[in-house]
């Protein structure tokens, strides 16, 4: 039994045809869409590099900008189909390509769930670059010599001033590495040096953060030295006073920031999805439709259109068995030919002449 039948005349066959002529096209722009979100999505995450690790942070991008491309592709060949199915005539052309299009277009649509949903699970590998890329950034910050990260202080400042963080979990990462270069340390200082013959790798470590994390909202001028040190500055706690620090990490900045680009690119993918599932949808009513017509022999007559020509329970056993039996018709075993009776069949008699007859008896 033919699952979701509908019967259609002549003329709700032409109206169908028009409507899914226009809806491609603007599934074309949907595409469009599609793959301007990705590329958004690749030069955001690439504005950032710098404090990212390499990892597969970019899977989400490269897909939405592929079925970015194929959407388009796919939707404008589907146009093109639908305005032929108005005449039937035109049908016969795509009669036998209508079909395959159906079945490589749903692979298509759900390759876009996919990428809808990947938008929600990239978080976890995000959050893992970020980590590993902040702690790298924050560890050179103070190598602005250096080839190659002679630009990472910049970063990481704007970083932290653009996104009102300071470090990587928090403030005080920058109490844990050296981030103020050798150069200039006054080493004739005898606070410096026991800093420095303090620490048992040899850096100069404080409890003092850099600017970039001042908040300058604060009413108090900033305090970024001596952030642990109550006697340092005039009427001040640290346990109790708020800082007029940045008190959020970079990390959780950019991962919210992330967090919240990609479940907007998550919802539009959706809604596309949708609309492209929809879209098929009607192209198979109108396939089986224009293919009954043909069958009937009548141009002008009604016709039945379906989603599914047996039901769903059938149509799924049917398929199941095509993929079994997929390429059994060419093997070979070579176990099973030995027992064959119908091979290296030997036989005796073939050629012989003396084959020997019963003599008739005499009266």
């Amino acid at each position: 039994m033919a699952v979701l039948k509908v019967k259609f005349t002549k003329t709700k066959r032409d109206k169908l045809a028009q409507i899914l002529w226009v809806l491609n096209w603007v599934s074309v722009v949907s595409g469009v869409i599609l793959f301007s979100l990705g590329l958004f999505l690749k030069i955001e995450i690439k504005k950032r590099n710098e404090v990212m690790a390499k990892g597969d942070i970019n899977s989400v991008p490269n897909m939405l900008i592929s079925v970015g491309v194929i959407a388009c592709i796919i939707n404008f060949l589907g146009g093109k189909i639908c305005y032929d199915c108005s005449d039937a005539n035109k049908f016969s052309r795509w009669k036998l390509v209508m079909l395959p299009y159906i079945v490589c277009t749903f692979c298509f649509t759900f390759c876009i769930l996919v990428g809808a949903l990947m938008c929600y699970t990239m978080r976890n590998e995000l959050e893992e670059s970020l980590y590993l890329g902040l702690r790298d950034a924050i560890k050179f910050y103070k190598d602005t010599d250096i080839p190659g990260r002679c630009f990472l202080k910049k970063t990481v400042d704007m970083l932290q001033i653009g996104f009102r963080c300071c470090g990587n979990n928090g403030f005080r990462d920058w109490f844990e590495i050296q981030w103020v270069s050798a150069r200039y340390l006054n080493m004739a200082s005898k606070e410096v040096l026991d800093r420095l013959k303090s620490n048992v790798d040899g850096k100069f470590l404080v409890d003092g953060v850099p600017f970039s994390c001042c908040n300058p909202s604060s009413p108090r001028p900033c305090i970024q030295y001596q952030l642990t040190n109550n006697s340092a500055h005039y009427n001040y706690d640290f346990l109790t006073e708020e800082l007029n620090i940045w008190m959020k990490g970079c990390r959780e900045a950019l991962l919210d920031y992330y967090t919240a680009i990609m479940r907007s690119i998550g919802i539009a993918a959706l809604l596309i999805w949708l609309f492209e599932l929809s879209v098929l949808i009607g192209v198979r009513y109108l396939q089986t439709a224009m293919k009954n017509v043909l069958l009937l022999g009548d141009l002008e007559g009604e016709s039945d259109g379906w989603l599914l020509e047996n039901s769903f329970a059938e149509t799924a056993k049917y398929n199941i068995n095509i993929i079994k039996n997929l390429g059994k018709a060419n093997q070979v075993s070579t176990v099973s030919g030995m027992h064959d009776p119908n091979i290296d069949v030997q036989n005796t008699n073939c050629g012989k002449t003396n084959i020997t007859t019963k003599s008739i008896p005499t009266a």
